[in-house]
């Protein structure tokens, strides 16, 4: 087997794998290792397994990612943006002034892809994968989807400027310094107390989701029911956040 470097071959690489495009490469070095992830999980990734799977001997798949890590990062990555894509597009597809359905569509579409991408969601929400620290650059695809939500938000509080729920005010100082970084975010659009009830109603989702998909809902919620439950749920949480259904 041989690899080529500046047109001279070099033991290591097929002249097939060769003459394939460096991104079509890529993409089935990741198309490799997603496998390998629904099969072993996130620990048991290995560099030589994918490389063995494309084609390639072991130290080929270090021109295309320099580490497990690297390998790991570009899968988180392209995790996130799946399902941000997801979102986006289904979010975008309601009417803005629908702010119960583009709840429902964000929460549902959060549901809809974790069940048809298990192996994914378990990556990027699931337990951390051992010896692995996600770098900044996963930062950005990983708040999509949290931006659909506080633009959400800022919608609501826009069309329920008399919010009746407490303030922060009242809240324990550690508590509202705890919130800073939350608030920053969300903007000053949305008031301390719609941004708790946010954040929280954004956790009881991916709650939801990973008990069903992680096996806790067992003999609590009849499995033919539970995208009908999960459904009523989100519309609780939805009047929680002050978009009632009609």
């Amino acid at each position: 087997m041989f690899w080529f470097v500046g047109g001279v071959a070099e033991p290591g690489w097929s002249t097939g794998v060769w003459a394939r495009p460096r991104e079509q490469m890529t993409t089935e070095i990741l198309d490799a290792a997603r496998e390998q992830l629904a099969e072993q999980g996130a620990g048991g990734l290995s560099l030589r397994a994918v490389a063995r799977e494309v084609g390639m001997v072991s130290s080929a798949i270090y021109r295309y990612f320099d580490s497990r890590d690297a390998l790991l990062t570009a899968l988180v990555t392209d995790a996130y943006n799946s399902l941000g894509e997801a979102v986006e597009s289904a979010e975008g597809s309601v009417s803005r002034e629908d702010l119960l359905g583009r709840w429902r569509a964000t929460a549902t579409t959060v549901r809809t892809w974790a069940l048809d991408n298990p192996h994914l969601y378990a990556l990027v929400y699931g337990s951390p994968v051992p010896g692995y620290a996600a770098p900044q650059e996963t930062v950005g695809p990983a708040s999509r989807v949290t931006r659909v939500l506080a633009v959400l938000l800022a919608d609501i509080a826009r069309t329920t400027p008399d919010d009746p729920s407490p303030s922060t005010a009242s809240l324990p100082v550690r508590v509202k310094q705890a919130m800073i970084g939350l608030r920053e975010f969300l903007g000053p659009e949305v008031p301390g107390a719609l941004a708790m009830r946010g954040v929280m109603a954004w956790t009881s989702v991916f709650g939801a989701v990973s008990f069903e998909l992680f096996g806790q809902l067992e003999n609590s919620i009849d499995p033919d029911g539970r995208g009908d439950f999960f459904d009523a749920a989100i519309d609780a949480l939805g009047s929680w956040l002050g978009v009632s259904p009609p």
